[in-house]
């Protein structure tokens, strides 16, 4: 790591805390303690949930909105949506099915965030 602070906006609540972060991990700037937390995350190992579509077959839509049940490492995330982009979906899905368990060995599931049930 650099010899130098970092600096982020906190992003927990609407304060939107400008945080700096020592090259030894002590924050300033925070309000509230989740800002502290999150500028030793960001730092150390960066997580982002992904949403994104799927295709599917049979029903009245051609994609099917899914996003990462948590968080995944930052570095991942383009591994993951070509795991996306390679399955195709069947109807009928509910919200909240797991679509891909395990994406790219992270232990996050990707489920559907929406039903989509089979065209009648």
């Amino acid at each position: 790591m650099s010899l130098e602070n970092k600096e982020l906006i906190c992003i927990c609540c609407p304060r939107g805390c400008h945080l700096s972060v020592s090259p030894n991990l002590d924050v300033t700037g925070n309000i509230c303690p989740r800002g502290a937390v999150y500028a030793k995350q960001e730092i150390s190992n960066p997580l982002r949930t992904l949403t994104s579509t799927m295709r599917i077959s049979g029903a009245s839509l051609p994609l099917c909105p899914v996003k990462t049940k948590d968080p995944i490492p930052k570095g991942k995330l383009f591994e993951a949506m070509h795991t996306i982009d390679c399955i195709h979906l069947e109807a009928p899905i509910k919200i909240g099915d797991v679509v891909i368990p395990n994406i790219c060995d992270t232990g996050v599931d990707v489920v559907a965030t929406r039903d989509m049930d089979l065209i009648k």
